[in-house]
């Protein structure tokens, strides 16, 4: 079988690989998006080829066409290996955030490993069960990207191609972290707890994905999955193995999780759990009821449906400060902009508000097609609406959310952002927008609360999970008859 070499600028790195073979399967494995999922319209793959010669039929040429973009652009996920191949690429280097937090314990024996399974990354760590010190740390992107960036896209996929190829590249990636941070110890593996979305939850587990597909979107394998190692093809002894139950059809395990590492459930007090990752989940309550739902704003934040968005990679600017005359940029990786991420998104609309760019309705009042930031990253109109639908979708159901509690939003104690993105939010300019209505003294940044609840569940019984569980309501927002009345009066920069 002939082989050909394709060399990747500037990263420096030389794959050999079976001519003819998809460019989608190389370059997705050294952090090139595809958030389309390989369809060839978002255009968010384009690689330029210095050497060597990619081929291009009628739907790609017309895809470059569309694009707008030179001749030596080709789009990877509409591309083979023919032949040696030089290709510029971007260097992505993906912030994946673990977790250091402190939290008490009853001391066990032996190893446990916690993992966070997120559609985008995974992290999972291993802690000595004596000292709950963490011993090991293994970082992934997810290898299911190259089926989209979004979980439709890659339930679209599983629903044509099947399951297998879905479950079967997760557990394998999963085993192999596992496999790294066990090399070379003596201690015993007792347990590996892992905690993601519903989607992820289906995905690992094999379970049928038809009912997540199609209204009403209810499936009845929700609950906790327990394997052993054969079933999952690892090559190493683990007494136990456990998925965590989700809450609803699209609020996972995950923030099951991080409603333990915040302790919400217990607290009289009432607080928010937000997590402004792909599914945009929330969580109000307290230890007598907790209501939770989930809402469309990962698109824009994550970049999917931004025209220069991107994920917090080597390039994205992640923060905008309004300067004289312009506009301070930082930039990941301290290069030239590619991009922009979701905290650079926040506080670039944050800023533009300020300024005066915009109006009540999110128009550019300049009459311009976009805001230009720096280095040919800028801000579109059609940018500003995607901000404003995610903007709305949160505000919209947490109002919900709050009425079905008869609460207001000064009742709440705390307001807990979660995950990597939370972190590198600028918190005045999330409340500038008007997405949150509290005051900044209320929200507290938490960080990677999946991990640290599954860290927690390491040294629990499965009856502790399942005790928060039965206090927990998922609020499905689509049948809620006010969310579309609320959602419309959210989609403007001024108070409803």
């Amino acid at each position: 079988m002939k082989k050909v070499t394709v060399s990747l600028h500037p990263l420096g790195k030389e794959i050999l690989t079976r001519k003819g073979s998809p460019l989608l399967d190389i370059l997705q494995n050294v952090g090139v998006e595809f958030p389309c999922g390989g369809k060839g319209t978002c255009g968010k793959c384009r690689v330029r080829v210095l050497r060597g010669k990619i081929e291009t039929g009628p739907e790609h040429q017309s895809m470059l066409d569309r694009l707008h973009l030179p001749p030596d652009w080709r789009l990877a996920c509409m591309s083979n290996c023919d032949s040696d191949l030089l290709l510029e690429v971007e260097q992505y280097e993906t912030i994946i955030q673990a977790d250091e937090s402190l939290f008490e314990f009853n001391p066990g024996q032996g190893l446990g490993i916690a993992v966070d399974l997120g559609t985008t990354t995974l992290v999972a760590q291993l802690l000595d069960l004596q000292s709950a010190k963490v011993l090991a740390v293994e970082t992934s992107l997810n290898p299911q990207r190259k089926y989209g960036s979004d979980l439709i896209s890659r339930l679209e996929s599983a629903l044509e191609l099947g399951i297998d190829s879905m479950t079967g590249m997760i557990r394998d990636l999963i085993g192999e972290m596992i496999q790294r941070m066990m090399a070379g110890r003596t201690g015993s593996l007792e347990k590996v707890v892992i905690v993601g979305n519903t989607v992820m939850q289906h995905f690992f587990c094999g379970s049928d994905i038809r009912a997540l597909s199609f209204y009403p979107f209810e499936s009845k394998e929700l609950g906790l999955k327990r394997f052993a190692p054969d079933q999952l093809h690892w090559k190493f002894p683990c007494n136990q193995i456990l998925f965590y139950p989700s809450i609803g059809s699209f609020v996972g395990s995950d923030i099951l999780a991080g409603i333990l590492a915040t302790g919400m459930h217990e607290l009289e007090a009432y607080s928010v759990l937000i997590d402004l990752g792909t599914n945009g989940e929330i969580v109000v309550g307290n230890r007598r009821s907790l209501l939770c739902a989930s809402t469309a704003a990962g698109p824009a934040f994550e970049g999917a449906k931004i025209s220069r968005g991107m994920l917090a990679v080597s390039g994205a600017i992640s923060s905008v400060v309004p300067v004289s005359g312009g506009w301070d940029c930082r930039v990941i990786g301290n290069g030239d902009p590619k991009g922009i991420c979701g905290s650079g998104l926040i506080d670039a609309v944050a800023g533009f508000l300020r300024a005066g760019h915009l109006g009540d309705y999110g128009e550019i009042l300049s009459g311009e097609p976009e805001i230009m930031l720096a280095g040919g990253v800028g801000i579109t109109q059609k940018d500003i609406q995607e901000f404003m639908l995610a903007k709305a979708a949160i505000a919209s159901g947490l109002e919900i959310l709050l009425d079905r509690l008869h609460i207001m939003p000064e009742d709440l104690a705390s307001v807990y952002i979660a995950g990597a993105f939370g972190t590198y939010i600028n918190v005045e300019n999330l409340v500038g927008t008007g997405m949150l209505g509290f005051t900044h003294d209320r929200i507290i940044k938490r960080g990677n609360t999946a991990l640290m609840g599954a860290k927690m569940l390491l040294f629990s019984d499965p009856s502790i999970a399942e005790a928060a569980l039965v206090k927990i309501s998922h609020v499905n927002l689509e049948s809620e008859p006010r969310f579309q009345d609320l959602f419309i009066g959210h989609m403007n920069f001024t108070p409803p």
